[in-house]
């Protein structure tokens, strides 16, 4: 693409800021897109102009990740740019948020479809009148198989035909380069960073009704994204440069089921690692309850498909989780994992925790220290919990002190770092398939072995004396741990297979 003079303050130029999690980064990249294309400059931290305005994309998971993004847009309010909140902490307080921090403005997401047109108003001077907040699971059909045909508001990185998305329905061939998609109905998207991972959305919203959690009510009901609009997106990422595919939503283990099958993960998931350029294709958000053995074997069978199983578990006390208003135990959970590891031994499961839930006694920390012990778990995320308004935990019995929350979190914090760093050290002698995503000098390299998802679950450096290219699955022998991080030399090339008689050579 052609590179733009810098811009000018109070030009047509927006900064956009990202917090949360890989859903929300799909969903920048859709605000991006939609930007670009109707002529908004999009700065980069190189810019020493400041932008018109600076959009922060939110995040509402928890009181930390609520306070971080207020954080934000205060900071963002010091200086002389327009400030806009999008996101979930904008679209589950609204009018709220707006009352509370005059130096910004709240969008919904039902302002996405017309986003440039938003801004030009806020760069214009006009105040615009933030929205009510409303539990946005009542916008589609209970019966998930009614949503398809049914009328949709926006949903972030979904396709919405009619709802002034520049070419929907036909070729768009008047986007800049490095826009997606090719053709549509589909949202319009622009990558925000490089490398060779990038998330993929395969669905939006949870038909799930956990106590603790707040997200379906402002993310809405579940809605899977047609098969075809995912693969067709995949192989636009992968002609900008992508070899790796993080498939996200709020949970993944439900794909299809508005789409009339179940079993569409599994062709997903096959269908996805056979996209040209496509080296890696791995899931993210799986409900225990729902993984049923048919995604067992696709998922540790088919190449290109990580043997990479991000569970959530929560719990491990039957009685706490019932209290959760979610399945299992510690007897059910190794039974799960117990299938995995039968189909894949050296699979990679992570899971998150919550602990000092409402009513949780000394003997439910102690069983969920149990199965942790017995589970040996890749990768283990620990959370205090803390009360979400609008939630049924919120007024159950049983509350703790927040001191006692932040203790039990932080003791099981201790143990599961050391329960990751004996997983990792089991993993020394064996092999690993790393793609590589950096090159860190002296014939060393860093990437992320199947086990590693991006971010959270440690790394792999490669000493190779060959060079490595970056993108590339590259098989070693893991020789030390350190912590999470695991220490591998390459291992030769595998010459190519000879040609079967009556194949040219």
């Amino acid at each position: 693409m052609p590179s733009k003079e810098k811009p000018q303050a109070g030009e047509r130029t927006v900064s956009l800021i990202t917090l949360g999690c890989a859903r929300n980064e799909v969903d920048s990249e859709e605000l991006a897109g939609r930007l670009d294309a109707a002529g908004w400059t999009l700065a980069g931290d190189g810019d020493a102009a400041e932008p018109g305005v600076v959009l922060v994309n939110t995040c509402a998971f928890i009181e930390a990740a609520k306070q971080e993004s207020i954080a934000e847009l205060l900071g963002a309010a010091s200086g002389s740019a327009r400030v806009v909140a999008a996101g979930c902490l904008a679209e589950r307080y609204g009018s709220q948020l707006a009352e509370a921090l005059p130096e910004a403005q709240i969008l919904s997401f039902d302002d996405y479809g017309d986003i440039a047109a938003r801004l030009d108003a806020v760069l214009a001077g006009e105040r615009l009148p933030a929205h009510e907040p409303r539990d946005r699971r009542r916008l589609l059909p209970i019966a998930p198989v009614g949503r398809p045909a049914a009328p949709q508001p926006h949903v972030p990185g979904h396709a919405m035909p009619g709802t002034g998305i520049p070419g929907a329905g036909s070729a768009i061939a008047d986007l800049p380069p490095g826009t997606a998609p090719a053709s549509g109905p589909r949202t319009v998207r622009r990558r925000l960073g490089g490398g060779p991972v990038a998330p993929l959305k395969i669905a939006s919203g949870c038909d799930r009704r956990c106590s603790f959690c707040a997200i379906p009510a402002f993310r809405g009901a579940f809605l899977s994204r047609p098969p075809q609009d995912v693969i067709a997106e995949a192989g636009w990422l992968a002609g900008q440069g992508v070899t790796e595919l993080l498939l996200v939503s709020e949970n993944s283990t439900s794909y299809g089921k508005d789409l009339g099958n179940l079993a569409l993960l599994e062709e997903l998931l096959a269908a996805l690692a056979a996209v040209p350029g496509i080296a890696r294709v791995r899931v993210s958000y799986l409900q225990p309850a729902e993984v049923r053995p048919g995604l067992v074997t696709v998922m540790t069978s088919t190449p290109g498909v990580a043997p990479y199983f991000d569970l959530s578990f929560q719990h491990a006390s039957g009685g706490i989780l019932r209290a959760m208003r979610r399945f299992g135990d510690t007897e059910r959970f190794c039974a799960l994992i117990g299938q995995i590891r039968q189909a894949c031994p050296e699979a990679g499961i992570r899971s998150n925790f919550i602990v000092g839930f409402p009513g949780e006694t000394a003997a439910d920390l102690a069983e969920l220290e149990r199965f942790l012990s017995l589970a040996r778990l890749d990768a283990i995320g620990i959370f205090g919990y803390s009360d979400e308004e609008g939630t049924e935990a919120a007024s159950l019995p049983g509350q703790l002190d927040p001191a006692e929350i932040a203790h039990r979190a932080d003791e099981l914090s201790d143990i599961a770092e050391e329960l990751m760093a004996q997983r990792a050290a089991d993993r020394v002698g064996g092999t690993v398939e790393v793609l590589i995503e950096e090159d860190l000098g002296g014939q060393r390299y860093e990437g992320r072995a199947a086990h590693q998802a991006p971010e959270v679950d440690g790394a792999t450096t490669v000493s190779s004396p060959a060079p490595l290219v970056t993108g590339s699955l590259v098989s070693a022998r893991v020789v030390a741990s350190q912590g999470v991080d695991l220490m591998a030399d390459a291992l030769p090339a595998a010459p190519a297979a000879a040609p079967r008689p009556g194949q040219p050579r």
